[in-house]
């Protein structure tokens, strides 16, 4: 029994439904309100506690791809956890619209309903969230939600991603449905879903892991309302909103008004050799700033279509990012996050297109949403990141026992330089906020090896300030075969710089890089091969944009690269004109003058 239903001794605990309005005409205690308010968000963050701490998976427990939230009786969002803040923009829709497709009459104390459906609020099938409602003394409080990444769903390849054509290749499809029934798994539904998916032992102990989330959350929100009393929690959580919806307010008008527009493009679309095109213009007056993305291409029959959810949370992220670090994100922040992208687009993909490879472009979509408001906000803005979700998966049936193990993970890569820093090397960017599996971790749950783990040298965009360096991960299968796949983007064109910051290297997906007895083949982004025992594949991802010309980088932090061996002598001197005696590990300040003059008259000259 999942004892989370609530006994009436405890009380009565009911959210009013204030939708818009203001509280001003209530008494707030300021001291009280700020008490409300962190613990309203501490409930998140507990349940994301829980879930990481009950998790099997290596992409959930170490890695951290999930999220945790808690929506009012209304499904408005009020608390979230922020491991993941490109899963935020997806619970905004998804559960008001689950919850209205299955009727809130319909969900009693200790249900909880799992959903992954990406044209009603989702976004790929992996993200899979399990939610449900909180009642007391049979009063709606509001729901508890945990969305997490399940490393299979089944579809046509282990992990579940790779360049599928339609939504129904890519693993199983859930409509709001009852997983926990009055406390206790629905037994039917949980063995329905599990007849489909690969990794049967991690997928179980996974979505137990969120419905134990979902279960602390419950009961840490009765606990709040008992403390403070029904009346007070609901005219604190309303008091929380319309504080959140003024700070928005505030923080928008200091965005410079103006029309800042963009476009990019993916480097292709996984079928064909076509680029993917991407637009937005972003409008910003006073208090309101609207985003456009009229003009992006139609969806296609490839995995770089977007969900509508997966748009709006780049939209919501790049909004926040620009905000005071203390911003707190729920409904009063979100209502002011305004955006048009037409059904049928790659950024707002309908039935039946596939969108396994959605969080390819809406990075990407993020990435060109800050290079549209750069000239407004030069000191704010970054240089383009790797600005992909770097996805690699693969599945690997043990000999020992049988047992059919999927891995996912998204690596990291180069950073953009920023105003007056250099880009961080290696890690993740924008929305994703996932760590790097471990490599022990890795070797000890799968039959196959890491046999290199480093950053790529040379792999900087140059600028004053210079971009983040790649990172290469090479997986090395020596005993079995195994299905790989690459789902990414940047192997044609590496992260543009900024200011006159030059970008960083492309991205490389190498089949055995340094085998004895096989020649290295370059794969493309977006594959799926078979290995045989004893092949290794490099993933190589890209280095992140400079800011700034790099004639007017430091020569000291140049010299500091080389020494550190990020970035070679001969590329000091052909990208930054900074001469290194070979001796003495110096600068050499008259032949740097030299280069540097040489360097400014041929980039003037072209």
């Amino acid at each position: 029994m999942l004892s989370w239903l609530m006994s009436r001794e405890h009380g009565t605990i009911v959210l009013t439904n204030n939708s818009d309005k203001k509280v001003a005409s209530h008494r707030i205690d300021p001291i009280q309100f700020e008490v409300v308010r962190s613990a309203l968000t501490q409930v998140a963050e507990e349940m994301a506690v829980a879930l990481r701490r009950s998790a099997y998976s290596t992409n959930v427990k170490t890695r951290q791809d999930f999220s945790c939230a808690f929506f009012d009786r209304d499904g408005r969002p009020i608390s979230q956890a922020f491991t993941q803040p490109v899963h935020l923009g997806s619970f905004v829709e998804l559960i008001p619209t689950s919850v209205e497709t299955y009727g809130a009459e319909n969900l009693n104390p200790g249900d909880m309903l799992v959903v992954n459906n990406p044209f009603g609020g989702g976004s790929h099938l992996n993200d899979v969230t399990v939610f449900g409602p909180v009642h007391h003394d049979g009063k709606l409080v509001g729901y508890v939600a945990s969305l997490a990444h399940h490393v299979d769903v089944g579809g046509g390849a282990p992990a579940s991603i790779g360049p599928f054509q339609e939504i129904f290749q890519e693993g199983v499809i859930i409509p709001p449905v009852k997983l926990v029934k009055n406390g206790e798994m629905n037994e039917d539904v949980f063995k329905l879903l599990l007849a489909q998916i690969r990794s049967k032992r991690v997928t179980t102990g996974d979505f137990r892991a969120q419905v134990a989330a979902n279960t602390v959350g419950a009961r840490r929100l009765v606990d709040l309302v008992e403390k403070y009393g029904a009346e007070d929690f609901d005219k604190y959580v309303a008091a929380v909103v319309d504080y959140t919806d003024r700070r928005t307010r505030a923080e928008i008008a200091n965005i410079p008004d103006g029309v800042y527009s963009k476009e990019g493009f993916l480097d292709y679309d996984g079928f064909t050799d076509q680029t993917v095109k991407l637009k937005v213009v972003i409008t910003v007056e006073g208090e309101t700033v609207f985003f456009d993305f009229d003009g992006c291409d139609p969806q296609r029959r490839a995995p770089v279509n977007s969900t509508k959810a997966m748009t709006f949370s780049a939209c919501a992220y790049a909004l926040r990012a620009l905000m005071a670090p203390d911003m707190p994100v729920n409904t009063g922040f979100y209502r002011h996050v305004r955006m048009n992208a037409k059904p049928g687009t790659v950024v707002h993909a309908v039935h039946p297109a596939p969108v396994v490879g959605g969080w390819e472009t809406q990075v990407r979509v993020n990435d060109m949403l800050f290079r549209a408001f750069a000239p407004g906000m030069p000191t704010k803005i970054a240089s383009s990141t790797k600005a992909m979700m770097a996805q690699a998966g693969f599945g690997i049936i043990d000999r020992e026992n049988g047992e059919y193990h999927c891995n996912y993970e998204a690596l990291a890569g180069g950073y953009g330089a920023r105003a007056t820093s250099d880009g961080p090397d290696a890690v993740q960017q924008h929305g994703q906020n996932t760590e790097n599996a471990p490599v022990e971790e890795v070797e000890s749950h799968f039959p196959m090896r890491v046999s290199r783990l480093s950053l790529i040298e040379d792999s900087e965009g140059p600028g004053r300030f210079r971009g983040g360096l790649g990172m290469r991960r090479d997986y090395h299968f020596p005993d079995d075969p195994a299905t790989f796949t690459v789902l990414s983007d940047r192997d044609i064109q590496g992260p543009q710089g900024i200011f006159g910051g030059m970008a960083g290297r492309k991205a490389y997906y190498i089949l055995n890089p340094d085998h004895p007895n096989a020649e290295p083949s370059e794969l493309t982004s977006k594959c799926v091969i078979e290995l045989e025992p004893g092949d290794t594949v490099s993933f190589q991802t890209p280095g992140g944009g400079g800011y700034g010309s790099p004639i007017e980088r430091d020569p000291q932090k140049v010299l500091k690269d080389v020494i550190g061996e990020k970035i070679n002598r001969q590329r000091a001197k052909d990208f930054y004109g900074v001469v290194i005696d070979e001796n003495s590990d110096s600068v050499n300040e008259t032949e740097t003058t030299k280069a540097r003059e040489k360097l400014a008259s041929s980039r003037t000259s072209n």
